[in-house]
């Protein structure tokens, strides 16, 4: 089994990671990505879904769904950000979700940030944070006249 890590280790080992996939993740003002998960018959789905970046950690607030259940099931995630309107830019996360029910004050904290983007939720939601194994970065240059040049750049990172 891989290991895990929080998002302040990635921010910590790989900050142009997380300071450009944060962006990314941002880019609409609320946190914007695809949440993929594994369903109990081992295919997947993939749901649009407002992840929340703390100084911790990578969460999500999910409300009574099916992926809601495959969290709490399995925990397997990956999470790619939205593109840009105007790039292929990519950022993915992927790893094992864990539901926080104990730390009031970190699941304060989560909703507070997510509140502040303008987000609503009926308060009923699970908070999920999101232990990542594995995250990749791949931006793309641009030409003098603003055309993306091909291959986008790589930049990955392994939890230890």
């Amino acid at each position: 089994m891989p290991e895990i890590a929080r998002w302040e280790d990635l921010e910590r080992d790989r900050p142009e990671i997380a300071l450009n996939g944060t962006q990314l993740l941002y880019q609409h003002g609320a946190g914007l990505a695809y949440l993929a998960t594994q369903r109990k018959d081992g295919g997947f789905r993939i749901h649009p879904f407002c992840p929340v970046v703390t100084a911790e950690g990578i969460y999500g607030l999910i409300g009574d769904s099916p992926k809601r259940d495959d969290l709490a099931r399995g925990g397997s995630f990956a999470i790619h950000a939205f593109p840009k309107p105007d790039g292929d830019d990519e950022f993915m996360l992927a790893g094992r979700a864990v539901r926080r029910l104990t730390n009031e004050r970190e699941i304060a904290t989560v909703a507070d940030a997510y509140h502040a983007t303008g987000s609503t939720s009926s308060g009923d939601e699970w908070t999920f944070e999101f232990l990542i194994d594995r995250a990749l970065l791949s931006p793309y240059e641009a030409d003098e006249g603003g055309k993306q040049i091909w291959p986008s750049r790589y930049f990955t990172w392994q939890a230890k």
